[in-house]
């Protein structure tokens, strides 16, 4: 069952490499600009993940000028995680950081177990399945609290 839609989105994970610009990039194309969205990492000591560009390709979600940030980055450039009404942690070390930074806040944090990809496979194809697989996760549960993608 879908709840009503957020005005504002913060997808979070680890690393700001992997599942959350992917979060955010198929967040942004599924519900065009009628939700604000954004993303962020615990750390934002990588580049975006080639992988995660090329299975979002496949969908037409372009990620490759995405830049990693971190919650610190946000705090830093004046970007509040107070002004988001809901906060999609995508790994247990973003949702602790998540709860840690909205305690005496009035938002919504929730937790979306999606698989970690970085460490499957070891050809080529069998890492972009993992990939594809971390992906289709976001969709499903995407499109279970936001309902079905616009136009679709």
């Amino acid at each position: 069952m879908t709840a009503e839609r957020p005005t504002s989105v913060l997808f979070c994970c680890d690393h700001n490499a992997v599942r959350s610009p992917m979060a955010e990039g198929l967040m942004k194309k599924f519900y065009g600009t009628d939700i604000y969205v954004q993303s962020a990492g615990v750390k934002n000591d990588m580049d975006i993940d080639g992988f995660a560009i090329a299975v979002c390709e496949e969908m037409d979600v372009e990620l490759h000028r995405h830049r990693a940030r971190s919650f610190e980055d946000m705090r830093d450039w004046g970007d509040d995680i107070s002004s988001y009404e809901l906060v999609v942690a995508l790994s247990p070390a973003s949702q602790r950081q998540a709860l840690e930074l909205t305690r005496y806040y009035h938002l919504d944090v929730v937790y979306w177990p999606i698989m970690d990809p970085t460490g499957i496979g070891t050809t080529r194809e069998q890492k972009l399945d993992a990939y594809r697989q971390a992906r289709d996760q976001i969709i499903a549960r995407m499109t279970e609290r936001f309902g079905p993608p616009q136009g679709a």
